[in-house]
């Protein structure tokens, strides 16, 4: 299955965290979207491993993805190993997407920095073609990343307009139950349980609107700077008379 965009992450939720309006807008207009986790996230305070299948799969319903995937690497766990890379590539030659989004760095959570790593690592050698799979070599041309929910100093480079589907994207949150608020579940309360981390998240995403003129935004960082062909805002007659 070919694919314009794969959306990475550490644990079901990171997706829907970080690039959950991006995604719905994506598969909304028309792109092929799947999403990866790349554990069960079964180390989670809240919620048994089935239970967040269940969750996982009803969020990626709501995105309109065509397809979730599960790497099964372990929770608590992930690291850039050629072990975890070499579980990490077929995904990547199966789905063969143009875009990779994937968790960024700083972040204090080790898996997710790990992924960051992982994936970055993971989809230049799956290029190679003597990495033997079953799948032939492919290494998606463009990645930009996201973090699930710490924030960088750094300006993003991008912000992307999600005003549209800010609402899906906390309704795919909201279909993660166990983790996030909700007083009738029970279990242990854990930071992104909380009220307050529940409210951080329009909370955020009206901030990085702002800072490019949307009622809400996500941004996304790059490792490589992005080419165009003319600065964004000139129309289609510009690009044409350019030489």
């Amino acid at each position: 299955m070919n694919v314009d965009v794969l959306a990475v992450g550490a644990h079901p939720d990171d997706v829907e965290l970080g690039v959950g309006g991006l995604v719905h807008k994506l598969s909304q207009c028309g792109y092929r979207v799947a999403m990866l986790d790349l554990t069960h996230g079964e180390m989670s305070t809240r919620g048994t491993v089935e239970e967040r299948v269940v969750e996982a799969a009803q969020a990626a319903r709501i995105l309109g993805v065509l397809a979730r995937d599960n790497a099964g690497l372990p929770d608590g766990a992930v690291a850039n190993t050629a072990e975890q890379q070499r579980q990490v590539i077929p995904f990547l030659r199966r789905y063969r997407p143009r875009i990779l989004l994937a968790p960024h760095v700083p972040d204090r959570h080790p898996d997710h920095a790990a992924a960051h790593a992982l994936l970055r690592d993971a989809n230049y050698l799956s290029g190679l073609a003597r990495i033997e799979t079953g799948l032939p070599a492919y290494r998606t041309p463009q990645a930009f990343f996201y973090h699930p929910y710490y924030e960088s100093w750094d300006a993003p480079p991008v912000i992307v307009d999600i005003s549209a589907h800010f609402e899906a994207k906390v309704a795919s949150l909201r279909a993660h139950a166990s983790q996030f608020y909700n007083p009738d579940y029970e279990g242990a309360a854990t930071k992104i349980s909380s009220k307050e981390f529940w409210d951080s998240i329009e909370t955020r995403a009206a901030y990085w609107g702002s800072r490019a003129g949307f009622r809400y935004g996500e941004p996304l960082f790059t490792l490589e700077p992005v080419g165009v062909k003319l600065p964004p805002g000139l129309g289609p007659a510009a690009e044409e008379d350019a030489p």
